[in-house]
């Protein structure tokens, strides 16, 4: 190849270098600056990645937090739970208790006061038959000389009360 050939290339070549060279000179600030710019938000953007991991991590370190306690606390209400239904039930053993003791104090009343109106009752009747057994008894055994005796005796008694 000779050098005429070769001189289009080299021209070419040099026109490449040549524009490169302005471009670079011209464009060195703004690419520096884009560069740093860039270099910058990439800074930025890994601080605020590595600030919202360490957010992260706090607010998953808060729900595990929350997920041990919460075994705590669903053990605890089921302790309280059992504690509430065992006082509950005690309470209810007692009223049931007092209820079943008046019942039975009302029963024994009532019992012993039907009791005294039997006995009142069978006193009356008692009575009532000695009465009247008293009066067959005297009826058949009092005869009418009896009476008469029995009559002129209460007169006298009459009469000597009068003196």
């Amino acid at each position: 190849m000779s050098f005429q050939e070769l001189l289009p290339t080299i021209a070419k070549l040099f026109n490449l270098l040549l524009f490169v060279g302005v471009m670079f000179y011209f464009l060195r600030r703004p690419i520096k600056e884009a560069f740093r710019a860039r270099q910058q938000s990439i800074r930025d953007e890994l601080m605020r990645a590595e600030e919202e991991r360490a957010a992260a991590e706090a607010r998953l370190e808060e729900v595990e937090g929350r997920l041990a306690r919460l075994d705590t606390e669903v053990e605890a209400i089921r302790a309280q739970a059992q504690r509430e239904a065992a006082e509950e039930r005690a309470r209810i053993e007692r009223a049931t208790e007092e209820e079943m003791r008046k019942i039975r104090e009302q029963a024994r009343r009532e019992i012993e006061s039907a009791a005294k109106a039997a006995r009142s009752g069978l006193r009356a009747f008692t009575a009532e038959q000695s009465v009247q057994l008293a009066e067959q008894m005297i009826r058949r055994d009092i005869r009418p000389e009896d009476d008469a005796n029995l009559a002129r005796e209460y007169v006298e008694e009459l009469g000597g009360v009068r003196r």
